[in-house]
């Protein structure tokens, strides 16, 4: 009986070597890697969930594999996958086989991966079914062909596997010039695609085998080989996407679109698979929770399962500098936007002390690479590096300064004339607008766009996903039903809107309010343009550039707006001609395509994957162009209030002095990649914060704690941490084994990704699981106290689900002492009292402050201006970037 890999329970691991030192490349290989991912984790094949498809591409050293084939062997408890591509050694004695890497030599296989080493890891997994596919190329003369090795049917074989190989022993395997994929690969991955019109349901591993067969035959190209032991030839590979069931019609279209090849003038991502759905909020912070607007990077290696399958599609790439700049133009550190006290700067980390390459030369192109984009409608974006390049095109009241360094906090006038006239204390905000503002058709932005574009916000049911401050603020009861049920056309009377100016009315002051004014989603919108939820498809600007191009989920290009006035607006340079944005979800191919020079910046912060940025480090020309700052993140243990016996303060404060932060901070990747060791909440953006923590255990304090909660002896608890995130699991362990010392020992839970917001969220599933340390991250939506704390200490917002106060503190005394500080005018008095609610929570601990995280950016030397934002989490400033050609 054919059956369908469960996939909640298997893993696939993709590993390929396209790049090599001592061999011919073989370019096809990432092109394959990604199309294989896409398809494995398609609803319509495997749909296996993309935390479980490790992809392995370039690896330098047989660790890498065999470490991720590893926690794929142990994870899969129905079926493992593995999938190689690339060349392959024999030893000529014994004829053994070995797996290429990228610094194997020929004449030298012990430098390759043993294929034995990775067939016992295998071995060593729990998984029922292993299914293997192998071709494994050995690069020829001939243009387009590729050898294998020989004998390596044999060798391959493994009890309870099914193997198939795409060339028989002697034979070679055939990459055709100008073809995406080799023959063979381009044959699976096609039958995968477009399916078997007239074939079964489920396509299993004997069916997909004779149609790839038969269809290489009819072409004349080298043909597959398998072997298979016990049943494993009726496990399915996917479903039949061709398969009609009796009395239905036609079948759906394909799950993806064929991929284009790459030209030399395309993004490296056009030869990948279409990304999948972006969902309808935007990721959260660490924690994975939705709502919030912090990216979350997925690994080069994450977990998955085995398939040793060979492939090679033409690709573009190489570690080579860029091009030679062109006319920069005089260097000046005072061009428009541009800060006159900025610290010109070059080499490793410049750009998170100053301005590196400041000119004021205008022209060229900017282009991004994105792994994945939020939506371009202004009220629905909810992501930092969204309202980063949302500048572009929509302007706000207010915004954060283009200023680098502590001052990119600091607000500024924007479509104003001024920050607001504060009134009747604190409750009324007045604003005169700037002259000169024109939309992309050459019309004025009036206050009546903006109080409209503001309204939108309301109509949560068409305006899906953005953030809801400004509703909490001016209409707390949700009296107001957004503009397109507003039977009286009066909108929201909180707002009030004249020819020039436009004023705001807070049923309660909010120190912070012009904060949210400063989000996009305070951006004008003219009625008339509005098409509810498809207006990010094509936003009216009011920037400096508009839509020209865009295809959802692939690219976006944009051009001048022809009706912007430099004079309107003090914040933006709009230096470059034209600016690109391609997405490519391949985290291995997005590093490759910056360091060869066909892109300048990624559009996320400090996105640069472990591969990238390790390679980054390891060459002197490269590393001149790596920044690592703070993504205004503070990774700690919150420690639930309602799990016994974390219920009682000396039990919490146990674990916040045993445990050690310094062996946490190593597993999260040491200084670098883990970041700085935390004294508090608060992240370096927002006063208050300290970064003299000593991250060494207290054994002393920590007995004596226990002893004071009456248990001498220690206590067990569940420590929940993230599913597929290797360092989190890391620093889950380095948590674990410092409790361990102490008398305090723990179980480590792992939590699916995409359950992960949904299980931490709700307090019941906390307490009825006894997740007594949870290991999270979080990150402000404004640098503000405000902006920090509210969420993880408010005990009035704990909701039973989709919950941020994650240790479910709720104190009186802290409930009011933020009211108070949320509506004190002073800001430095303000600053105190979140300072002050920061040392309670840690005195309490409440939460155990880990890290300040940091993360890794690299920009190329085309780009002029570079420096990174606070408010950004740390982001390149994009609003004053420019381009040397």
């Amino acid at each position: 009986m054919t059956v369908l890999p469960d996939p909640a329970a298997s893993r696939a691991v993709l590993i390929g070597t396209s790049d090599y030192a001592h061999l011919e490349s073989i370019p096809a290989v990432s092109a394959n890697l990604g199309a294989l991912a896409a398809a494995l984790c398609s609803p319509r094949s495997w749909d296996l969930a993309p935390e479980h498809c490790t992809v392995i591409e370039d690896p330098l050293a047989a660790m890498d594999v065999l470490e991720a084939v590893r926690t794929a062997a142990e994870e899969a408890t129905d079926t493992l996958l593995v999938y190689f591509a690339g060349h392959g050694l024999v030893e000529p004695r014994r004829g053994e086989l070995y797996l290429g890497l990228t610094r194997s030599m020929p004449q030298r296989s012990y430098t390759g991966l043993p294929y034995g080493a990775l067939r016992d890891v295998v071995l060593d997994g729990r998984a029922g079914r292993q299914v293997m596919l192998l071709d494994c190329c050995f690069s020829g003369r001939a243009l387009g062909f590729m050898g294998t090795a020989s004998s390596v049917i044999d060798q391959v074989e493994t009890e309870g596997t099914y193997l198939l190989a795409a060339v028989p022993d002697t034979s070679y395997a055939l990459a055709p010039p100008g073809e995406p994929h080799t023959a063979f690969t381009g044959e699976l991955l096609g039958l995968l695609r477009d399916g078997m019109p007239g074939g079964p349901e489920l396509l299993d591993l004997d069916t997909v085998y004779a149609q790839v067969h038969a269809a290489l035959r009819a072409k004349g190209r080298p043909l597959p080989q398998k072997r298979a032991r016990n049943s494993a030839g009726k496990l399915a590979l996917a479903r039949n996407v061709a398969w009609v069931p009796p009395g239905f019609g036609p079948p759906p279209p394909p799950y993806e679109s064929e991929p284009e090849p790459l030209v030399a003038s395309g993004p490296p991502s056009a030869a990948l698979w279409t990304a999948p759905p972006k969902p309808t909020w935007s990721p959260a912070a660490i924690t994975g929770h939705p709502r919030r607007r912090r990216r979350i990077r997925n690994a080069v290696v994450g977990a998955v399962s085995l398939a040793l399958l060979a492939a090679g599609i033409p690709l573009v790439r190489g570690w080579i500098a860029d091009d030679p700049p062109g006319d920069e133009g005089k260097p000046s550190s005072t061009a428009s936007g541009q800060p006159k006290d900025g610290v010109v700067t070059t080499g490793y980390g410049a750009a998170a002390k100053g301005v590196v390459n400041p000119s004021k030369r205008q022209g060229g192109e900017l282009r991004f690479i994105a792994e994945r984009e939020d939506s371009w409608d202004p009220q629905r974006m909810y992501s930092s590096y969204g309202w980063n390049f949302a500048r572009y095109f929509t302007r706000q009241l207010v915004t954060w300064s283009t200023a680098p360094g502590a001052k990119s906090t600091e607000l500024v006038a924007d479509l104003a004339k001024s920050t607001a006239k504060v009134t009747d204390g604190g409750r009324t905000y007045t604003y005169t607008l700037r002259e000169g503002v024109t939309w992309e058709d050459g019309k004025p932005v009036t206050p009546y766009d903006i109080k409209y574009g503001i309204e939108r916000a309301w109509a949560s049911d068409v305006i899906i996903g953005g953030p809801d401050y400004l509703r909490q603020v001016l209409d707390p009861k949700g009296t107001y039903e957004g503009p397109y049920k507003d039977k009286g056309k009066a909108g929201l009377k909180a707002i009030v809107a004249t020819e020039d100016t436009i004023v705001f009315h807070l049923p309660k002051p909010d120190a912070d309010f012009e904060q949210l004014l400063a989000m996009p989603a305070a951006s004008p919108v003219p009625k008339d343009k509005d098409n509810g939820e498809k207006y990010g498809d094509d936003p009216f600007s009011s920037g400096p550039y508009m839509f020209d191009t865009y295809t959802a989920g692939k690219s976006l290009r944009l051009k001048r707006n022809p009706h912007w006035k430099p004079k309107s607006d003090p914040i933006r340079t709009a230096l470059p001609h034209t600016i690109r944005l391609d997405v490519d979800d391949n985290p291995g191919s997005r590093g490759k395509a910056l360091f060869s020079g066909r892109y300048d910046l990624e559009l996320a912060p400090a996105a640069l994957t472990r591969e990238s940025w390790v390679m980054a480090l390891a060459r002197g020309d490269l590393k001149d162009q790596l920044d690592n700052p703070h993504t205004e993140l503070t990774r700690f243990l919150a420690l639930p209030w309602s799990v016994k016996p974390l219920d009682n303060v000396h039990c919490r404060r146990a674990i916040q002095f045993a445990v050690d932060r310094e062996a946490v901070q190593s597993a999260l990747g040491g200084p670098g990649a883990g970041g700085d060791l935390a004294a508090t909440l608060l992240p370096p953006s927002i006063p208050g914060s300290r970064t003299d923590a000593d991250g060494k255990p207290d054994s002393a304090k920590a007995k004596r704690e226990l002893e004071d909660c009456g248990r001498k002896n220690g206590f067990s608890t569940t420590i929940a941490v993230r599913r597929d995130r290797q360092p989190e699991r890391d620093a889950a362990e380095a948590v674990h084994e410092s409790l361990k010392k102490a008398g305090i020992t723990t179980r480590i839970e792992e939590i699916p990704f995409g359950e992960f917001p949904t299980t931490t969220g709700s307090p019941n599933t906390v307490k009825k699981k006894g997740y007594g340390i949870i290991i999270a991250a979080w990150g402000a939506d404004f640098p503000t106290g405000q902006g920090f704390l509210r969420s993880l200490a408010d005990g009035r917002l704990i909701q039973p689900t989709g919950n941020f106060n994650l240790a479910l503190v709720n104190s009186g005394s802290i409930n009011e002492r933020l009211d108070d500080a949320i509506a004190d005018q002073n800001t430095e008095r303000a600053a105190e009292s979140y300072a002050q609610i920061d040392k309670d929570l840690v005195k309490d601990a409440a939460y155990v402050p880990l890290v300040f995280s940091r993360g890794y950016s690299w920009r190329s030397t085309r780009l002029t201006n570079v420096h990174t934002s606070r408010v950004y989490s740390g982001g390149y400033d994009f609003a004053t970037l420019g381009v040397t050609g």
